[in-house]
């Protein structure tokens, strides 16, 4: 199980990430036009720069949705390899089944 403090600063940080989506999406879309003044793309920027540096996408970390673990993550899932094998074993996912050979 992680600490559940790196998971809450997880939550903060998706919360974060939605809340200003619309904005540094606007901004980054005038940085990224050629057509307008350097000046104009320079002040956007400067205001994305300003955002808080959580509110990034990609300082959102993949974590199990059961244990919080960060590693071997299974993204169509939202869970770890080992929190998977257990409901597996447990024969709580439907269809999976322990291979044998």
């Amino acid at each position: 199980m992680a600490k559940t403090s790196s998971v809450e600063k997880n939550n903060r940080r998706r919360k974060l990430a939605k809340k200003y989506a619309g904005k540094r999406a606007r901004l980054k879309a005038i940085t990224k036009n050629h057509d307008l003044p350097m000046e104009e793309r320079f002040a956007a920027q400067l205001q994305l720069a300003q955002l808080p540096r959580n509110s990034a996408p990609n300082r959102i970390r993949n974590r199990c949705e059961i244990t919080g673990r960060p590693r071997a993550f299974y993204r169509k899932l939202k869970m770890s390899r080992l929190a998977l094998r257990e409901l597996a074993n447990q024969g709580l996912i439907p269809g999976m089944v322990k291979s044998s050979w």
